[in-house]
């Protein structure tokens, strides 16, 4: 792990969390989950000690991205290419609603999203959705946000889904959980309640969050 004499001992915890995270998930963690894991409360806490790991040249900051941080390498940083996300619709981040005919609104087929590949890798079938609601605030994701989804069928509890809940035909934006023979769909948000399936069947999984570009 890097991590000189100019560290603290918390910043050296918050560098090694940020390289076994992007180790296991491919992507970033967010201010949240650094501070959940090293047992600091305070966002602010959090941001101050990244912004000293910064300082060091151990990080890259995208302020205006949830997960718009990375590893430097503490060298010189490779230029960084450009990948077009299409942009293809939105997403309700709050009580599902119908959505007649299909799971998502699409745009243009011009409207696309530009990410350098140090915040998303260069494939084929990722996408971006606008999201619309406020069931995700604590998760940082606002309503006008973009969030950038990976296709995936099988996820794991506690991954951030675009489902179709197929029985209702409507779609929305949650946490997923596996709860027994059910299945718990968790906002961010403490005034909204979570949505419980009672057929997991029901729930179709259109792809899992892998980064958030903020509109504000």
């Amino acid at each position: 792990m890097p991590g000189g004499p100019r560290l603290s001992g918390r910043q050296k915890a918050i560098l090694e969390f940020i390289e076994k995270f992007l180790k296991q998930h491919r992507y970033p963690p967010t201010i949240r989950e650094i501070g959940a894991a090293c047992n600091i409360s305070s966002t602010s806490v959090v941001n101050y000690n990244l912004n000293k790991l910064e300082r060091e040249g151990y990080i890259l900051r995208d302020r205006e991205v949830s997960r718009g941080l990375r590893l430097s390498g503490h060298g010189v940083q490779a230029p960084s290419r450009l990948v077009s996300v299409p942009l293809v619709g939105r997403i309700v981040a709050s009580e599902p609603v119908p959505v007649p005919g299909s799971d998502f609104a699409y745009f243009g087929e011009d409207e696309t999203i530009d990410l350098t590949t140090d915040i998303v890798e260069p494939e084929e079938d990722l996408y971006a959705l606008q999201v619309q609601g406020d069931s995700m605030v604590d998760a940082m994701i606002n309503d006008g946000d973009i969030v950038i989804m990976r296709p995936h069928k099988n996820v794991a509890d506690g991954d951030l889904v675009a489902v179709w809940l197929a029985d209702r035909e409507e779609t929305t934006l949650k946490y997923f959980f596996r709860e027994g023979s059910r299945v718990r769909l968790q906002p961010a948000n403490p005034n909204m309640s979570p949505i419980y399936v009672d057929n997991p069947r029901d729930v179709q999984i259109q792809g899992r969050v892998v980064a958030v570009v903020r509109q504000a």
